[in-house]
């Protein structure tokens, strides 16, 4: 067993996994304390380096294009301090740091690990349900379909079509980038039916716009990452082609609305129409919130 403990988290590898389990130290980010321990299987594995500083070092693991549904929802767009791939090494452990590199790395050797991207996904990613309340809402996963249930500081456009409901079949992708701080980010699940949207996030009812606590938004990544380990590979996706049908749209829906969906698609329809009225949305807004909301029902 070669293992390394730090601060901010501990590695530990048994010669068929990498086991990578977050520090409890304050200074850990949220995301990571809940995102949780993440066990890594050697195939996963492309490779891994220790990177020496003048006071601390670094230790990095690299993953095989295609393994982790969390790179691939996130587009290594998390900051480093969240990203559960590295790992802060104090000087007086470099020598531990580069012991533990080294077991890895003789690991891949002799099991011959390639290092070409895989057919599917490695890592299961988060466990559902998962929920998270962002600046622009609450956003849940429950393994078959997203709701987003918005606040009330939300665009009144988002608030006059409802809550979102969208079922992972209806899904091609998830769109992901991070609240900095100084810019904000967005949660977007794109549809076969709104993949050509344009809507900005702040007025787009399929995405969160991140605007707020950047350290709270992060966990929205969590959410990303659960629906993305749900959907089709980027490798069945590539193989398809944008000629193949099932790129196209879904069948319409003839399930007529009971009554009370009725009088809830009035009332939506009715505060639109004032929204246009009074100027808050444009021609080209109105038409496309009307038509999501037509849609819905």
């Amino acid at each position: 067993m070669a293992e390394i403990i730090q601060r901010d988290g501990a590695w530990a590898f048994d010669g068929s996994t990498v086991r990578i389990t977050p520090g409890l130290h304050r200074s850990v980010p949220l995301f990571r304390q809940t995102y949780g321990e993440v066990a890594v299987p050697l195939e996963a594995v492309s490779g891994i380096v220790f990177e020496p500083e003048r006071k601390r070092g670094r230790l990095r693991l690299r993953l095989r294009e295609g393994a982790d549904p969390l790179l691939q929802a996130t587009g290594g767009r998390l900051p480093d301090p969240a990203d559960p791939y590295r790992l802060t090494v104090d000087t007086d452990r470099a020598g531990i740091a580069e012991y533990v590199a080294e077991e890895v790395r003789r690991a891949l050797l002799l099991d011959r690990i390639p290092k070409d991207p895989t057919k599917a996904y490695l890592l299961p990613g988060p466990p559902v349900p998962v929920s998270v309340r962002s600046s622009d809402g609450t956003v849940s996963f429950d393994g078959t379909q997203v709701r987003i249930d918005w606040a009330d500081t939300s665009d009144r456009v988002k608030r006059a079509t409802g809550p979102r409901i969208i079922h992972v079949g209806d899904l091609v992708q998830v769109e992901w980038l991070p609240n900095s701080g100084y810019e904000d980010g967005f949660l977007r699940f794109v549809t076969r039916e709104t993949v050509f949207a344009k809507l900005p996030p702040e007025k787009d009812p399929f995405a969160l716009d991140l605007w707020g606590n950047a350290r709270r938004d992060l966990l929205t990544a969590l959410v990303a990452t659960a629906v993305t380990a749900r959907l089709p590979h980027p490798s069945a996706r590539a193989a398809l082609g944008p000629g193949d049908p099932s790129h196209g749209p879904p069948p319409a829906r003839t399930m007529p609305p009971r009554a009370d969906q009725h009088d809830v698609l009035l009332r939506r329809l009715r505060e639109l129409g004032q929204l246009h009225r009074d100027g808050v949305l444009t021609d080209e807004e109105f038409a496309r919130t009307k038509a999501v909301v037509l849609r819905q029902f």
